[in-house]
This record gives structure tokens, sequence and C-alpha cells, in this order.
């Protein structure tokens, strides 16, 4: 495999594309949910297979992702994943049928590899003080792609279809395969000897405290996005009655949230620690989203008390992501990873669980209120985790292990 190795590391613009991709991979298409369900005659619950079915499958991908690319190296993973992305998108705008579409759709989970190794990559350049900063930048660039994707994804619904999205998720693939041949070389130095190996290590990472208190503290956070992604868009038409171009606008307000958030992170990392930004960003969205559903019972149901508390995710999330993914990776740093794989996989895992969630529980009736109620109740376990491993970090006899 000589052919593939390349001497430079990235850009950052290569790790802003790469992390986005994984995003946008997953949301662009969201506001085309019910004219999908209504082409293939299938119900809400069954066309939210392809959110919740895609985020089961990057769980299970991440699990073995972060140890494969520790083991071979993250420039032959990425390169993989993104052809098997390109591939089955293939599969998607030619499926006649929902449940050929499902598992083309549930293929393309393989483009989780950028976002679990663009977070190891960055790990493998630099110490955490810089790794941090350099993720809030990242964070801050790629929420405006997400923000913007859905937006896009509903005017060209609108205009001609779903199955325009998923064109231009085959171009972006392309794009995608183009920018890491020629900009990302290898940054894994330290290969590990056997996959076996590497994969034997988790159970070092599992009798870590700080690993369960940050990966529990990410997962949950965004499970929570997750679930937003896939509830909104049964809120937002059945509840709101909003078109596909509005929805497109509204599932924007996280992104714009996060953005701020990952601003304000890159300003105050150095007066706070990891565990601090991470309190931060928990107590915010908590309080966000408990305003939001406080509102929404006392009668007020709108765009505004709906949406609005949505910013606050993003916020919070912005605020505490980058620190959180920085922490999970120090617990040891010569499995970063496999940290970074496991993690990520208990984040989607957590958040395919979620996504179905909403859509075997929302209804036109309910919507507002437990659309609000399960978001809240993950950010509490947020919470819970962030103060655990807060606890842990400050203790005189903390344990990493």
């Amino acid at each position: 495999m000589k052919f593939l190795a390349a001497k430079t590391n990235p850009h950052l613009v290569t790790l802003v594309v790469i992390t986005a991709a994984s995003i946008v991979s997953l949301n662009m298409f969201l506001p085309s949910l019910a004219n999908m369900a209504s082409e293939f005659n299938v119900s809400y619950r069954v066309m939210n297979i392809s959110v919740a079915g895609y985020l089961a499958v990057t769980a299970i991908l991440q699990i073995i992702i972060g140890p494969l690319s520790d083991r071979y190296g993250r420039r032959i993973v990425l390169l993989s994943s993104v052809i098997i992305f390109c591939l089955s998108t293939v599969g998607c705008i030619f499926s006649s049928n929902i449940w050929w579409f499902l598992f083309f759709r549930i293929l393309q989970g393989a483009m989780i590899s950028g976002t679990a190794l663009s977070r190891a990559i960055v790990r493998d350049m630099m110490d955490s003080k810089e790794a941090v900063k350099v993720l809030s930048i990242i964070a801050m660039a790629m929420a405006i792609v997400p923000m913007l994707a859905p937006m896009i994804g509903g005017f060209l619904d609108e205009l001609y279809g779903w199955r325009t999205n998923f064109w231009v998720y085959l171009i972006m693939g392309l794009c995608l395969l183009i920018l890491i041949w020629f900009d990302l070389g290898e940054t894994n130095t330290k290969k590990s000897e056997t996959l076996y190996k590497q994969l034997s290590t988790y159970p070092k990472l599992f009798k870590s405290g700080q690993f369960w208190g940050y990966s529990i503290c990410m997962s949950a956070s965004v499970a929570c996005f997750y679930g937003f992604l896939s509830g909104a868009p049964l809120v937002a038409t059945k509840v709101l009655n909003l078109p596909p171009t509005e929805l497109g606008l509204f599932i924007g307000t996280t992104s714009l949230g996060f953005f701020i958030g990952s601003f304000l992170s890159t300003k105050l990392n150095i007066y706070f620690n990891l565990t601090q930004m991470i309190l931060f960003g928990r107590i915010i969205a908590v309080l966000g989203i408990s305003t939001g559903l406080i509102l929404v019972l006392m009668g007020y149901v709108s765009t505004l008390t709906i949406f609005g508390s949505m910013v606050f995710i993003g916020l919070g999330n912005g605020f505490s992501l980058p620190s959180s993914h920085v922490g999970i990776m120090n617990v040891r740093s010569d499995l970063a990873g496999s940290a970074s794989g496991l993690s990520g996989a208990m984040a989607v895992g957590f958040g395919a669980v979620v996504a179905t969630l909403m859509g075997l529980i929302l209804t036109a009736e309910n919507g507002a209120y437990n659309f609000l109620f399960i978001l809240l109740i993950t950010k509490l376990i947020s919470l819970f985790a962030a103060c655990y491993v807060h606890v842990l970090e400050t203790s005189p006899k903390k344990n990493k292990k």
C-alpha cells in the first residue's frame, strides 16, 4: 500500500470538510422525510429508520473504525469509508422501494469515519490545549454547513424532488475522495502491531472512570442533537404546519448556537480547564430546554418556543464537546483512535435509541411537549456525567488508568 502513502499533514480546511460531510450526510435530506414516506407509501415510523438505522450502524462501525485506524492508519480507513459511501449513495438514488433504499441508506453510515478520525488526527498532531482550540475552530466552521444543509435540502426537494439530495451526496463524496487523496497524509506514526492487540485495549479504557464520565457526557449531548434531527420534521410538519423550506431553516437553529458556543470555546479554553468548560455547556443546555418545555406546557406552542430553545442545545454543545473529545483521548493518548471510535460508537448508539424513541412516541397531539421532554432527559444525563468527571479530575487521588 505504499502508493497510498502521503507526506503532509492535512490542512485545517480538510479536517473541517471531512467532519462536516459526516453531519451533512445525516441531515440534508431530513426536510424530505414526509415526502419520501408518501412516495414509498410507508408511515413516518418506517421512514424514520433511515435516521435511526443509519445511527445504529454508525455506532457499530465506530467500534471497529478506531482500532482499524490505530492499526493500519487514518488515511486508508478514511479513503475506504468514502468509497463505500459513494457506492451506497448510487444505490439510494436508484432504489425503487423502501427496503432497498433503507439498505443502501444504512450503508451510507460509513461516512461516520470522518467525525471519529478527524478528532484522532488532531490529537495525533498536537497537545491537549492546542487540540481543544483546533477542535473548537473545526466545530465552529462545520456548524455553518449543517445549518445550511437542511435549508438547501428542503429547497431542492421542493424544486426537483428528494433524490436530488442524494445526487448532491454523490458529488460531495467524490470531491471528498480527491481532497483526502491529495491533502491528508498519515498522522498515526505509532501504529499498533496487530488489530487483535488494538481491540484488546478496550478493557483498559473501560476501567477508567474518566473515560466513562467524558464518554457518557458526550454521548448524551450528541444523542440530544440526533433526537432533535429525528423529531423535528414531525413536530414542524404536524404540529407547526411548516413547509420543507422553513423546516430546513429551523433545523439550522442548533447549528447557530453551536457556532456561537464553539467560537466562545476558542476564547475561554485558556482560562478554564476541560471539565469547567463541559459543565458550563451542560448547564446552559439544560436551562434552555427547561425554559422551552415550561412555556409549551403553559400553552405557548410556537416555532419560537420550540426551536428557540434548540439554540441552547447547540450553544451548550459548542462549549463542551471539544473539551469532551480531548478529555476522552487524554485518558490514554496512545489509544486515541480507539478511544475516539469507542466513545463515538456510544454517542451514536445512544443517538439511535433517542431517535427511535422520537419515531415511536411523537404524534401530532403530543409532539411538542414529548419532543422537548425527551431532549431534556438526555441533557440531564450529560450534566450528571459532567459533574461526575469533574469530581474525578479535581480529586487529589484521581485515577487515570
